[in-house]
C-alpha cells in the first residue's frame, strides 16, 4: 500500500497523489468502507478538460451508487483498464487496494495553484475521525 501521508485529499473523500503536472485519483480507504462492495465504476470523461468541484463519473456499490468529483481542475488522460468494464472489469480493486491498484483516474493538471486548496493526510484524518 502506498503512503497515504505523502497524498493530498479532498474533503468528498479523493485522495491526489501529484507528480509534476500529472495526477492519480482514487477514492480513500474510508470511502470505500462507507460504501461497500464495490460493483461497477464509470468515466465516460477521458480526454475531457474538467473544472474542480466538476462530476466526472460514478462508482456504484451494492447499496448506492456515488458521484466522482474532481479534485483538482484538468484533462482526464486515462481511466484505470482494470476497473473499466469493457477491460479488464475488476473495480473491487478499489475495495481491495484503495491507495494502489485501486487508482481511478490521471489527470493533466491545468492550474497547479490549486493543490494549495487540497487537505493533508493530518487534515483529512480530522474531517473523518
Amino acid at each position: 500500500m502506498a503512503n497515504q501521508e505523502n497524498f493530498k485529499y479532498t474533503e468528498e473523500h479523493e485522495w491526489i497523489s501529484i507528480d509534476g503536472d500529472i495526477a492519480t485519483v482514487g477514492v480513500t480507504d474510508f470511502a470505500q468502507s462507507e460504501l461497500g462492495e464495490i460493483v461497477y465504476v464509470e468515466v465516460e470523461t477521458v480526454s475531457e478538460n474538467i473544472a474542480k468541484g466538476d462530476i466526472f463519473g460514478t462508482v456504484e456499490a451494492v447499496k448506492t451508487t456515488s458521484d466522482l468529483y474532481m479534485p483538482l481542475s484538468g484533462e482526464i488522460l486515462e481511466f484505470n483498464a482494470k476497473l473499466d468494464e469493457n477491460e479488464e472489469d475488476n473495480p473491487g480493486l478499489i475495495n481491495e487496494d484503495a491507495f494502489g491498484e485501486g487508482w481511478i483516474i490521471k489527470i493533466k493538471l491545468s492550474d497547479p495553484a490549486e493543490i494549495e486548496t487540497l487537505l493533508s493526510f493530518e487534515g483529512y484524518k480530522a474531517i473523518i475521525s
